[in-house]
């Protein structure tokens, strides 16, 4: 048995990706995640809501990181150089995680149940970046679509990542925000043919 609530937390999210890879994420229960893991179905309970919240236990820490780095950032820094920053303060979190992400990440590919808490997951980390950015002075409309952008060109890099371990998460997240800069410097198509 886990002697604590972080062994046992950490044992659940192994046994259900375990399970999941395994079986698929609709054959496997709570109960079967719980006896892999060598706790009870209230165990499992404790710690996460339902089945699918097993796999996203590490949002809220994700979440708090990325709001104390965009707080912290030094002032004068544009919007995407101060996401930039601060997803380089957080991607520690993904490399020390690496042996859970990379199937994590194949198992959320192929189930839409938690392709559609990603994405809602997703959402509500590129809004609390919003909200920090608003609290920084940026202006409302163009903290949403920095925070939109910043978190694609993150995504982008962590999937990088995972396809190109040649290379550091972070070599790959520089890539991703040089490309985007290099998106904004093209010339704007003056008529689109309408």
């Amino acid at each position: 048995m886990p002697r604590s609530g972080a062994e046992a937390r950490r044992r659940l999210q192994q046994a259900a990706l375990e399970l999941y890879r395994e079986r698929g994420f609709d054959q496997t229960t709570t109960a079967e995640i719980a006896a892999r893991a060598g706790v009870n179905e209230r165990t499992f309970f404790r710690h996460f809501p339902d089945k699918r919240e097993v796999l996203f236990g590490g949002e809220s820490d994700l979440r708090a990181a990325l709001m104390r780095a965009v707080a912290e950032a030094p002032d004068g820094l544009q919007p995407l150089d101060l996401l930039l920053r601060a997803f380089r303060k957080v991607e520690h979190i993904l490399e020390d995680n690496r042996s859970f992400a990379e199937p994590r990440l194949h198992v959320i590919a192929a189930t839409p149940a938690l392709r559609e808490r990603d994405l809602a997951k997703a959402s509500s980390l590129t809004d609390a970046v919003a909200e920090a950015l608003r609290q920084r002075g940026v202006a409302d409309r163009l903290a949403g679509l920095a925070a939109r952008t910043g978190w694609a060109a993150f995504h982008q890099a962590v999937q990088a990542w995972i396809d190109d371990s040649s290379q550091s998460l972070d070599a790959h997240l520089l890539q991703a925000f040089d490309d985007l800069r290099a998106l904004c410097q093209t010339a704007p198509c003056t008529s689109m043919g309408m």
